[in-house]
């Protein structure tokens, strides 16, 4: 089987992880719905020109309206990077600008008003063009990308952040791969595409969000600086071997025995009778779950910050059902198993607030293990 690339439009395109089949990681059944769940297959493909890793030939699966709350971390992370783009690049906040949304949330548009900037209208070319966990939504990357060099004005400023493949393959983030996430980017990839659209990269920012992300400044060609932060990351990049077919193969055994080692943990847990319950329901937790083997007799329910969620269930085998944040307190769990790990500092502090009950902390990934734990009993 074969098609066409994402990014490119090349038609060398290889199969590198397979994920087997999964449930579309944003339905979230009523908890009372017996299943089974649709699945389809999760696979991972890199194109051999241009070094895109990007999900194979799957169709676009039950869009399903955004139910999540956007995080405190999410909130504080656009703050800040409106700050730090208008501190390297003033001129730019009595200029015109356009975002190019995310389902994540995350929007700039606020602050960037606030600092003096006009939204482009219909049609107008933008002096700075956001995308901020946007892009990987859609299918073809190429010509997404497009549409954002063709809305960016002579030189103006395109924002691109978005979840970095280094980190996903060193940090065997293998959740994170979910249908809707069409592409998993490394700069050296998007580097390559955009030369097809006339853009050039220009400056990088390594970032904490979702586990790793990237902010990358990209401009015309013409008006494109390149300095040394690119050449930084494309040698990180090339030293971990992503663009190779083999080594990337690798991080599908990575993704089966962390998800065997949290099943053997979940389980020593249990017989050691100690209970069990889990913070967040991340689009993230589909594929986790099901590929540890994760049911309610190992995970009874799990809580989460957003009211739509709750009376659902995570898709899948698991049955995991969704509850709210006040059932895991009251329950006071020996162990919380922190679904939403790119976020667990968030999380430990938000029930450790009014001083905890002392529970144990587990984040699932890499390998399972603890953090911040209290209790001395957990060994």
């Amino acid at each position: 089987m074969s098609f066409e690339c994402r990014g490119c439009g090349a038609e060398n395109v290889v199969p590198v992880v397979d994920i087997g089949d999964q449930p579309c990681a944003d339905h979230f059944p009523p908890a009372d719905s017996p299943g089974p769940d649709p699945r389809w297959p999760l696979a991972l493909w890199l194109c051999r020109e241009c070094t895109l890793v990007q999900l194979g030939p799957v169709e676009a699966q039950m869009a399903e309206e955004p139910l999540a709350v956007e995080s405190a971390t999410s909130r504080a992370h656009a703050e800040a990077g409106v700050k730090e783009i208008l501190s390297d690049h003033p001129e730019l906040s009595s200029g015109t600008v356009f975002e190019f949304g995310s389902p994540h949330g995350g929007s700039w548009l606020d602050h960037l008003y606030v600092a003096g900037c006009r939204l482009a209208g219909d049609g107008e070319k933008a002096d700075l063009v956001v995308d901020v966990h946007g892009i990987v939504h859609e299918p073809q990357y190429g010509d997404s990308l497009k549409l954002r060099a063709e809305r960016l004005a002579p030189g103006g400023l395109l924002v691109m952040e978005f979840h970095h493949l280094l980190p996903l393959f060193i940090g065997n983030q293998f959740d994170t791969i979910r249908h809707g996430h069409w592409a998993y980017v490394s700069l050296r990839a998007l580097q390559n595409i955009a030369a097809l659209h006339g853009l050039t990269v220009e400056s990088v920012n390594q970032v904490d969000m979702y586990g790793g992300s990237l902010m990358v400044m990209l401009r015309h060609t013409a008006d494109a600086k390149p300095d040394q932060s690119v050449d930084v990351v494309l040698e990180d990049e090339e030293a971990a071997g992503i663009a190779d077919e083999v080594q990337l193969g690798s991080l599908q055994e990575a993704a089966r025995h962390a998800a065997g080692a949290l099943h053997e943990e979940l389980s020593r847990h249990q017989a050691a009778g100690r209970t069990v319950l889990g913070y967040g329901a991340p689009s993230k937790a589909p594929v986790l779950l099901d590929l540890s083997n994760v049911t309610t007799d190992l995970l009874p329910f799990t809580v989460d910050l957003a009211p739509g969620k709750h009376g659902r269930r995570i898709p899948g085998a698991c049955m995991v059902p969704i509850r709210p944040i006040e059932e895991l307190k009251a329950a006071r769990p020996d162990v919380v198993l922190v679904l939403t790990w790119d976020i667990a500092d968030e999380i430990v502090a938000q029930l450790e607030a009014d001083g905890g009950w002392g529970a144990t902390y587990l984040v699932p990934l890499p390998e399972p293990h603890e953090l911040g734990a209290r209790r001395q009993d957990v060994s």
